[in-house]
Parts: structure tokens; C-alpha cells; sequence
């Protein structure tokens, strides 16, 4: 039978699945969204995001709590430092995919249709995150099986690297066209520093998945 502390931390890795879930299913939605085009989906996707900033602070505070309450030990003290830094990436994600969601509403407004290709070819980034999204997910589910999470941070750190790639052969595209646009450099620029600042929710999805590691066998935080 668990005690009340292993309870307490049991339930702090369970509402940050469930936290983590819940970016994971508005990047999934707003790939669906962007696909279609769909500006209105779009913009219920971003409301769906708005409740993480205060799931993110109840998990700090209960693990402010465990501290006042009990005394752990230094593998615990460990894991719990490793959530708050985790609470902290999570609340960057939100503010990441509300961003870029929001961005590219604007983009479509446009109503160019070189935009809404480029943005179509970009969604192979964000096919990149859906899967790191999974893999992050499966790290903090299979939490005691080291080798797994090990495994799943590899994993991870390929999703990233096809990103970097993706993102090279799409700017080569986007500059070619910028060079040919009258009067449209400005938007085709915009819409490469957003598709770039995509790239940041997967960047903190490895740096989450290395805070895992830690958490569970130590190292370097």
C-alpha cells in the first residue's frame, strides 16, 4: 500500500500527464485545423489552452506542499525539483502553440495561396512534434523502466534533428519566392519567423525529456 507521500507525488506525475495531455491534443487539433485551412478551428483550439497556466500552478503548489509536509529523500527531492522546472516548459508550450496558432490565422488571412502552401509543407514540423508529444507522454507513463525512457529520449532527439532539416529545406523555398514576390517579402518573411519559432515547442519537449532522465537516474539538470 502507498503511504501519503507516495501518493502526494503519484498525484503530481499524474496531473502533469494529464497537463501535457492537453498541449499534446491542441498541437494534434491544430495540425487537423491548419490542413483544412480552418481559421475558426483555429481560434477554439487557442481557447482550449487557456486553463494551463493555472493546472501548472496547482502542481507547484503541491509540490510545495509535499516539501512542508514531509521530508524526501534525495532521489524524491530530485524528481520534485525536475516537476517544477517540467510545470515551467509546459507553461512555455502553451504560450508556444497559442503563438504560433494565432500567427498562422494571420497568415491565412492572407489569402495567398504560395502562403498556404508554404505552410502546408511546413506541417511536416508539426507532424515532428506530434510524435515527440507521444514519446514525452510515454516517458512519464513508463516512469521506473529506465531503459524505456532512455529510449524514448533517443527517439525524441530524432524527431528534433528532422525539424532542423525540414525548416532548411523550407527557407531555401520560402527565400526563392521572396526574391521573385512583389510587394509580399514582408509576409513570406513573417511567416519563416513563425514556422521558426514553431521549433521551439519541440526544443522544450527534449529539454523535458532530459528533466525525466534526471529525475530518474540523475546527472546533469
Amino acid at each position: 500500500m502507498l503511504t501519503k507521500y507516495q501518493e502526494a507525488r503519484h498525484a503530481v506525475r499524474s496531473q502533469i500527464i494529464e497537463t501535457a495531455e492537453i498541449l499534446a491534443s491542441a498541437n494534434a487539433e491544430g495540425l487537423r485545423a491548419l490542413e483544412a485551412s480552418d481559421t475558426v478551428k483555429l481560434e477554439v483550439i487557442r481557447k482550449t489552452l487557456k486553463p494551463v497556466s493555472e493546472y501548472t500552478e496547482k502542481i507547484d503548489n503541491d509540490i510545495v506542499l509535499i516539501f512542508a509536509r514531509y521530508t524526501p529523500e534525495a532521489k524524491d527531492l530530485r524528481e520534485l525539483v525536475s516537476y517544477l522546472k517540467i510545470t515551467s516548459a509546459l507553461n512555455r508550450i502553451k504560450t508556444n502553440i497559442n503563438n504560433y496558432l494565432k500567427n498562422m490565422q494571420s497568415m491565412l488571412a492572407e489569402e495567398d495561396d504560395n502562403i498556404v502552401q508554404f505552410i502546408k509543407e511546413s506541417l511536416s514540423i508539426n507532424r515532428c512534434t506530434i510524435n515527440a508529444f507521444e514519446k514525452t507522454l510515454a516517458m512519464f507513463k513508463t516512469f521506473d523502466d529506465n531503459e524505456k525512457i532512455k529510449q524514448f529520449a533517443i527517439e525524441i532527439d530524432v524527431e528534433y534533428a528532422k525539424t532542423d532539416d525540414i525548416y532548411a529545406l523550407l527557407e531555401k523555398s520560402v527565400l526563392q519566392k521572396m526574391g521573385e514576390a512583389d510587394g509580399k517579402a514582408e509576409e513570406y518573411f513573417n511567416l519563416l519567423k513563425y514556422i521558426r519559432k514553431n521549433l521551439k515547442i519541440i526544443d522544450r519537449l527534449d529539454s523535458i525529456a532530459q528533466r525525466i532522465i534526471f529525475a530518474r537516474m540523475g546527472g546533469k539538470l
